[in-house]
């Protein structure tokens, strides 16, 4: 099976401000809890991400929106790598690989210099992605999210996006 023909990567638009809620809804709801936060910007993505800086992605999988994740904007140069969540039924697909790929692209394209990241640690699988991807553990400040027990950046180059596709 091949993911590239399967799987398209498309932008946040307006009859798309759904997916983001009930994909990370999902998720939340299994491991943790939804926080205030969650749903301020779960809520309202095109006022809280989109209209302050920030970018959200969707895959579309047999005609269907299947993953998420979000580029909050930090400042000119720092984005938080956010939001992101592929529905049960197609997990181990590569689709989360093919979000934070397609992540990577866009933010070498726009000069992007740094991604962040916060997570727990029980998300094994998420947490292996990151590391797979050349994200580093960098020290947790408080308050960010209650579920968030990690905190992890990666430095964004052109070189480092090549040769993560090649691998």
């Amino acid at each position: 099976m091949n993911l590239e023909k399967i799987v398209e990567i498309v932008p946040f638009s307006a009859d798309l401000s759904a997916p983001i809620k009930t994909l990370n809804l999902e998720w939340l709801k299994q491991y943790f809890r939804v926080e205030p936060k969650d749903e301020i910007v779960l809520s309202n993505p095109k006022e809280e991400i989109i209209d302050k800086g920030g970018m959200i992605f969707y895959a579309k999988y047999d005609s269907k929106i299947v993953g998420t994740v979000s580029l909050i904007k930090i400042d000119s140069t720092t984005f938080e790598l956010s939001k992101m969540a592929v529905t049960d039924g197609v997990q181990g697909m590569g689709i989360g690989q093919k979000l934070l790929l397609h992540c990577f692209a866009v933010a070498e394209a726009k000069g992007i210099e740094k991604l962040i990241l916060y997570s727990n640690t029980r998300l094994l699988s998420a947490i292996h992605l990151y590391k797979k991807f050349g994200f580093l553990e960098i020290p947790l400040e408080d308050g960010v999210y209650e579920r968030a027990d990690i905190k992890m950046e990666k430095v964004i180059s052109a070189s480092q996006i090549r040769s993560s596709i090649v691998h």
